[in-house]
């Protein structure tokens, strides 16, 4: 598999919101926020399709969810760009 390159909306992104998904904190520096997101194999995707899409070909269960919904999991970080992270805590 290739490595996931993220550049600095993407962790900033995440370094702002990765409350959502963990109860505390798990990276403080954009270096540890890289090292964090490529340890868990984390996504960047270019559309809610692709959003869904990735949900589904990972096997999560995502009956009746659509473009819209799929974006309040918790698992999804909004870049703000266009793009989404998709993070499996």
């Amino acid at each position: 598999m290739e490595e996931q390159i993220y550049d600095d909306a993407v962790l900033n992104c995440f370094l702002e919101n990765q409350e959502q998904l963990f109860p505390e904190h798990v990276a403080e520096t954009p270096e540890e926020a890289e090292e964090f997101l490529t340890d868990c194999m984390a996504q960047v995707v270019n559309s809610p399709r692709a959003v869904l899409a990735y949900f589904d070909e990972e096997g999560a269960d995502i009956d009746g969810k659509d473009e819209d919904s799929i974006l309040e999991e918790s698992e999804v970080f909004d870049v703000g760009d266009g793009r989404y992270l998709i993070v499996e805590g």
